[in-house]
């Protein structure tokens, strides 16, 4: 009997089965996501708007953030992130001026601070409002420099084109340049403490302020009367000076930060 000579047939697809489609993004949304992440975070920037609003705003950009990762990674991409490194340490200035606090704070301190000078105490201030894109890049920065989260773990702010993650002359991640990226960063902005994300410095509720006199320091309290500090260290960490200033609504840090004041030890 002769053999057919037709080719088999090739198994069927299963009916009604379709082959997998590549991932995609739904553009209508992500224009719709990606408008208002733009919208808030050019609210944020607006120098009218008060320290408090930004922080909600801040926040909602990271909501917003988080519902499209993969668009979030992409967009970084097509900004072109630049990687980390001490020329971030200049950008989005915080500020030295206790007029860019918020009030009651801000009365307060212009307060404290008068009394200061009347006394003849020496006072330099190192920092007062700081943005929330600064207050990102020394946490983060801390945190990779101290090993404690892997650079390519940091999640994205918008707004701020960093890329924490290096990499080598064939494109492979390389952790230890990314530390050391870190490390200079950290020096940079001359950090003693991990620097939180949110405080009351990007309130405007917080002054870090260096302090020093000679002899002994007669200072008045809010009140008017009259107190002669004859203990040490003749610094702002002087625990009768730490009373003075709470009289007036500025309190020492209650924690390790030795210029650090703010309206509640925060």
């Amino acid at each position: 009997m002769a053999r057919s000579s037709k080719s088999p047939r090739k198994p069927a697809s299963p009916r009604g089965r379709k082959p997998p489609r590549p991932a995609t993004v739904d553009l209508g949304t992500t224009r719709n996501v990606l408008e208002q992440i733009e919208i808030a975070h050019r609210l944020a920037s607006s120098s009218s708007v008060a320290p408090s609003i930004r922080s909600r705003l801040s926040a909602t950009i990271e909501h917003l953030a988080d519902r499209l990762p993969a668009v979030r990674s992409l967009a970084a991409a097509a900004d072109g992130a630049e990687p980390s490194g001490p020329q971030w340490v200049e950008r989005f200035p915080g500020s030295r001026d206790p007029g860019d606090c918020v009030e009651p704070f801000r009365s307060s301190l212009q307060a404290f601070l008068a009394a200061l000078g009347q006394a003849g105490a020496s006072v330099q201030i190192s920092a007062t409002f700081r943005p929330l894109e600064r207050a990102y890049l020394m946490h983060w920065s801390w945190d990779i420099a101290d090993n404690t989260v892997l650079p390519q773990d940091v999640p994205a702010m918008a707004g701020v084109p960093i890329a924490w993650l290096h990499t080598d002359p064939a494109g492979q991640p390389d952790v230890p340049k990314s530390r050391t990226a870190a490390k200079q960063m950290v020096s940079g902005f001359r950090l003693a403490a991990r620097p939180a994300l949110q405080s009351r410095h990007t309130e405007g509720r917080a002054v870090d302020m260096t302090i020093g006199w000679t002899g002994n320091l007669t200072i008045k309290n809010k009140d008017g009367s009259a107190v002669t500090i004859t203990s040490t260290p003749k610094t702002g960490t002087n625990a009768d000076l730490s009373r003075v200033g709470a009289t007036y609504g500025v309190i020492k840090a209650v924690f390790d930060d030795d210029p650090h004041w703010s309206a509640d030890g925060h």
